[in-house]
């Protein structure tokens, strides 16, 4: 077994030949461009039961090898586990998988079920370059992935680390940056290649669970974690650019995820790089967050009003004007994702995870904190979270709309971080207590988010008053601000009970 350690970039087709013809990437590599075709089908069953255990079985033909691989996915997309071997005809041999990630899940019925799901067929040119201390192989692949009924194009880079040192890897990368545009590829082929079966190459894409081994340090649970929260918000960009409203709010809670993230391990971090990206990333929030609060406006509050009084002009006029905006709110979410700007901070973000300076930071206290195991970490942080956030839900009713917010934004990062931490969770008595903490949680957040939208809608009210002060639309806009003000008593004393509940779970 190995482990592979790797980056993956994004790029076009043209920008891809530039970059292999990089003088000085071509005297870096020397005499060692190796050109091949690789074309790689990969099994599972009807159900995909091996991608859903984070499994994959592919068989490779590279000339006239054929070449079994088994990966498994182990936190984070740049370090995989991985078992490869030599074989013989194009099946895959199963009684090679006994020491493998693949092993606990060869059933008899598996084993009868398993069958071809997807190809790649790739044309690749490596180059071995030595950087340092570091070797590493830049694979430049182009191609496609094929099913029986579509498929998808490939041109993407990958950097892996031979033996080495991950900074070499790091500096490679930024310097090609510098060359071509490229940014972070957050999926892996296979990973492209089952959407592409599922038919949701385009679809948003949701967070998925978050292993941490109870042995793991802080700095390896938040590289597992960082990297989650970056595949989440940027593997929805797709979704984004097509206008689909839970693509925007998926990138958004990916966002927010990372974000939250960095609060949790901030005392680790002091000092490094992550001012910057904190500042990127609230610019991709703002730029992403009127897409969605005219589309709630609109879906939530407006349209069930209108079903409700089908007759009455002043909506139709109002809903017509939201449209308007909301429109323009998602071209400019679409802008932003499209930029170079976006694609920078992708790389960056990945690059600062990857190999940032804070991984190799020599303060003695920062050092100490890095190399602490998790499982003390989660429980403390998580514990000091809820007991400030069950005080200060008391005093709800009197607070402003900015520090209920606040309280509001602690909720969310501390549902975000129990999420991260879910897989150290004590046995099935303490997961008891944990699930009504987690629906006292959800109650809280789902309260403070009505009233948060209230809020905004009001905002949204008083600047559409300004710019058109038609009748019609300021009757409409003050009778459903007028109904939400009705719901929030409903809401406030929801909020209070909910957090009554959370202090006795704790």
């Amino acid at each position: 077994m190995g482990t592979e350690v790797e980056l993956k970039l994004a790029t076009s087709r043209s920008a891809l030949r530039k970059a292999m013809a990089l003088p000085w990437l071509r005297k870096m590599s020397g005499d060692t461009v190796k050109h091949q075709h690789l074309i790689s089908v990969y099994f599972d069953t009807p159900k995909l039961t091996l991608r859903d255990h984070g499994v994959s079985l592919r068989v490779r033909r590279v000339g006239d090898r054929q070449l079994q691989t088994i990966k498994a996915v182990s936190g984070a997309l740049v370090t995989r586990d991985e078992w490869e071997q030599n074989i013989e005809g194009d099946q895959p041999k199963l009684e090679l998988a006994g020491k493998t990630a693949l092993a606990p899940l060869l059933s008899g019925k598996i084993k009868d079920q398993l069958q071809p799901v997807f190809e790649t067929d790739v044309d690749r040119i490596t180059m071995l370059v030595r950087t340092g201390d570091s070797e590493i192989e830049l694979a430049f692949d182009t191609g496609r992935i094929n099913t029986a009924d579509d498929h998808a194009e490939i041109s993407e880079i990958e950097i892996e680390l031979k033996h080495g040192e991950r900074h070499g890897v790091a500096m490679l990368a930024k310097r090609l940056a510098r060359s071509v545009p490229v940014t972070y590829e957050p999926s892996s082929k296979s990973e492209r290649g089952y959407a592409l079966v599922e038919g949701s190459l385009d679809a948003p894409v949701f967070a998925r669970p978050i292993s941490i081994q109870p042995s793991a340090t802080a700095e390896e649970a938040f590289v597992a974690i960082g990297f989650e929260c970056l595949r989440h918000f940027a593997a929805n960009q797709t979704a984004v650019r097509h206008g689909d409203p839970e693509g925007i709010h998926q990138m958004r809670v990916g966002l927010r995820r990372l974000r939250a993230a960095l609060s949790l391990f901030k005392q680790m971090l002091q000092g490094s790089d992550f001012r910057k990206l904190k500042g990127e990333l609230v610019w991709l929030t703002e730029q992403l967050g009127p897409a969605r609060d005219y589309d709630v406006l609109v879906s939530n509050t407006l349209v069930p009003l209108r079903s409700s009084h089908r007759d009455a002009q002043e909506f139709a006029a109002l809903e017509s004007e939201l449209d308007h905006q909301r429109e323009a709110a998602l071209a400019a979410a679409k802008a932003a994702v499209e930029s170079q700007r976006f694609r920078g901070l992708l790389l960056d973000t990945a690059l600062r995870l990857f190999d940032g300076d804070w991984h190799n930071n020599p303060d003695a206290l920062e050092t100490s904190l890095r190399k602490q195991p998790i499982e003390g970490v989660a429980k403390q942080e998580l514990t000091r979270r809820m007991r400030k956030i069950a005080k200060r839900a008391r005093d709800l009713r009197t607070m402003d709309p900015r520090r209920r917010h606040k309280v509001r934004i602690a909720v969310k990062k501390l549902r975000y971080a129990r999420e991260f931490f879910q897989s150290l969770m004590p046995d099935d008595h303490g997961r008891r207590a944990s699930r009504k903490i987690d629906h006292a949680l959800k109650d809280l957040q789902s309260a403070l988010g009505c009233l948060n939208d209230m809020t905004v809608h009001s905002r949204l009210a008083h600047r559409m008053a300004r710019i058109n002060s038609a009748t019609r639309k300021a009757y409409a806009i003050g009778y459903l601000t007028g109904q939400e003000d009705a719901r929030s008593r409903r809401i406030y004393s929801k909020a209070i009970q909910t957090g009554k509940r959370l202090r006795h779970a704790i």
